[in-house]
């Protein structure tokens, strides 16, 4: 399963907070095709944010959802050098953001993926490779090691 794509990377965010970035993360799994209904995926993603914040520390946010507003699994990474306000509750800023879209069918995929994502995002050294390459591909091949 291919949950990464360099067409759902961005290696510097615009997004001065939490709800541009949720945008802009969104506008990229649209384009990609992995979106059939932008405000549904949305309202979804909203929903679980308001069940808690996925800012989880160390600069990180895993927003997602499982709707059937997802055609296919896929994840689009952002990264923001300057960090972004996405409201966490230590005050800290997010440099990363991981926004997991996995359809209604997909059993649990999307528990796995949090499971493995947060395995390797605890290793400081992998965040900090993320945060400061300057290129998709690397990035892309740094993610293809987790494997669902």
């Amino acid at each position: 399963m291919k949950l990464f794509s360099e067409k759902t990377i961005n290696i510097n965010i615009a997004a001065k907070n939490k709800m541009e970035a949720i945008d802009e993360m969104m506008n990229m799994l649209l384009a990609d095709g992995i979106l059939n209904n932008r405000d549904r995926y949305k309202q979804a993603i909203l929903q679980r944010e308001g069940v808690s914040n996925t800012a989880i520390g160390f600069g990180i946010a895993i927003p997602h959802a499982k709707t059937d507003a997802v055609n296919k699994p896929r994840v689009a990474v952002a990264v923001s050098r300057k960090g972004i306000d996405f409201e966490s509750s230590d005050g800290t800023l997010v440099n990363l953001i991981f926004m997991i879209a996995v359809p209604n069918n997909a059993d649990d995929v999307h528990l796995k993926i949090l499971a493995k994502l947060s395995r390797k995002l605890i290793d400081s050294a992998f965040r900090s490779k993320l945060i400061q390459t300057e290129n998709k591909q690397e990035i892309l091949n740094y993610l293809n090691e987790i494997v669902i």
